[in-house]
């Protein structure tokens, strides 16, 4: 496709990726809340649908998009490429207060979604998890893999309420969410330096999720209602204007 070419030089998403790791944006939040007036846009049952509302924290300046070696070669059976998904200790405690954190002013319930199963990396970010939780005391820990998340997506939507995971598990796991709102126009997004705390302003970068999307210019197709929403999350989490959010 025009725009989607995996063999191009330049590609709009590593400047993306630059920006983050840059600007040191390493905690991407993502709401997912219903509309009442939009529960029949979606695939599922209404009573499946209705009164969903749940955000995900996704760590945004680790795993495998940025882990090393990352690179393709040619040997003498064919081609090989390798991706290295790596995590600190740091960077999975951080991300994960942040979880709680959300958590704490919401429903008091976080879900630690990881693959400890099989990976390495998961089995440190379940470990983490439950060190960090005992500061925390007032917040339920769940730990809940990947695969089951996606199911619980569809299944039982309104069971979730904040949940943190890692890069490459968020980015799949928030598209596949994104659809039970009826349309990516509706979903804001922030993408923020450090830890929510009440009186604390962040640094961050505040985008709708739906991307560019340039076969939609100059149609007058474009919903707003993203962006808009994205502008409420900047009031909040950047300049402290929590009434006017």
């Amino acid at each position: 496709p025009k725009w989607d070419d995996p063999q191009a030089k330049v590609r709009p998403e590593d400047g993306l990726l630059a920006l983050r790791k840059g600007l040191g944006l390493f905690a991407n939040l993502r709401p997912v809340k219903v509309s009442p007036m939009l529960v029949d846009s979606t695939n599922l049952k209404p009573d499946v649908i209705e009164g969903v509302d749940f955000i995900f924290v996704r760590e945004l300046t680790g795993g495998l998009y940025f882990g090393r070696p990352k690179r393709q070669w040619q040997t003498s059976r064919g081609r090989r490429a390798v991706d290295t998904m790596t995590y600190s200790e740091q960077e999975i405690e951080r991300i994960v207060r942040v979880g709680f954190e959300l958590a704490r002013g919401r429903r008091k319930k976080l879900i630690s979604v990881d693959k400890a199963n099989v990976l390495e990396s998961s089995r440190l970010w379940r470990q983490v998890a439950i060190e960090v939780a005992k500061d925390y005391s007032d917040v339920e820990l769940e730990h809940m893999l990947v695969d089951a998340c996606a199911m619980r997506l569809i299944q039982n939507p309104k069971y979730l309420d904040v949940l943190v995971t890692e890069n490459t598990f968020g980015d799949i796991l928030t598209d596949e969410a994104s659809m039970l709102a009826g349309s990516m126009g509706m979903l804001p997004s922030a993408s923020l330096a450090g830890v929510p705390q009440e009186g604390v302003n962040i640094f961050g970068m505040y985008e709708p999720i739906h991307g560019s999307a340039p076969r939609r210019a100059g149609l007058n197709m474009a919903n707003p209602i993203a962006t808009i929403l994205s502008v409420a999350m900047m009031l909040r989490y950047s300049l402290g204007l929590i009434k006017e959010a």
